[in-house]
């Protein structure tokens, strides 16, 4: 048995920094080997073989959530070696199994977020003057969320001198790999919800609803050498392609 946190730097950041190629060599969680059957003849027909591990870690280290991402992925296998006679090749499986934290004690506060979205709220304009007028209502539930449940909200469109195209819901992994010296810091799409289509009615509520993918997304994570962080952006894509987005931090949590 095995867990093992694998963390990759992103083409932009290999050679930035010499002293990553040691904070970048995977981390080891636990490790474990047992004999299951003593040398011998397994009979003919079909025979079953119980095996136990006791999760236990090593000293220091703590037992993360699996997760598979980009530039870190958390990873725990079974291998089962059957060694053979010399004329017979050894046989070797290997499969992956699933680590859920435990969740916390504390009761969360949903901390839920009202926006609104205009030409003057939008940050990294070039030409302000040139953007249509439009104005956007909306809210988030929680953005402090609970990993097992749906991330609703509402978002209503008020006005808007252009036609709309489209509104999308875009999950976004922000992975840092690193040490002292300095931290890769990336950030990639998991999923993107469409859930508007053409020029929508003004004053008509939108409701928000993304279910957190299981594997692709874990409770939100911060250690010595790596952190996993999550983010919602609201995608609002004006006729000309014209993309308007709105980015909210999340905190994903198990309870």
């Amino acid at each position: 048995m095995e867990g093992v946190v694998n963390l990759q730097l992103s083409s932009k950041s290999v050679g930035v920094f010499e002293a990553f190629y040691n904070s970048v060599k995977p981390i080891q969680l636990i490790t474990s080997n047992i004999e299951v059957v003593k040398p011998g003849k397994v009979p003919g027909g079909k025979t079953e073989i119980p095996f136990e591990f006791p999760l236990q870690v090593k000293s220091n280290k703590v037992l993360y959530e699996t997760y598979h991402g980009v530039f870190v992925n958390i990873q725990y296998t079974l291998r089962c070696d059957m060694k053979r006679s010399l004329l017979a090749k050894d046989l070797s499986k290997t499969c992956e199994f699933i680590v859920h934290c435990q969740p916390q004690k504390a009761k969360l506060q949903p901390s839920p977020v009202d926006f609104t979205i205009t030409p003057e709220t939008l940050q990294n304009v070039r030409e302000r003057g040139s953007l249509p007028k439009f104005l956007i209502r909306g809210h988030l539930d929680a953005t402090n969320c609970v990993i097992t449940q749906p991330l609703t909200g509402e978002l209503v469109v008020e006005s808007s001198e252009v036609p709309i195209k489209s509104i999308e819901l875009q999950l976004v992994r922000v992975e840092t790999c690193g040490c002292a010296e300095g931290y890769a810091r990336d950030a990639t799409e998991i999923q993107n919800i469409q859930i508007a289509e053409g020029d929508v009615c003004h004053g008509l509520p939108i409701p928000i609803y993304m279910v957190f993918p299981r594997l692709f997304t874990c409770p939100t994570l911060e250690t010595t050498n790596f952190k996993v962080e999550f983010e919602v952006n609201v995608v609002i894509v004006l006729h000309d392609d014209h993309l308007i987005t709105e980015n909210f931090p999340l905190k994903l949590c198990r309870v």
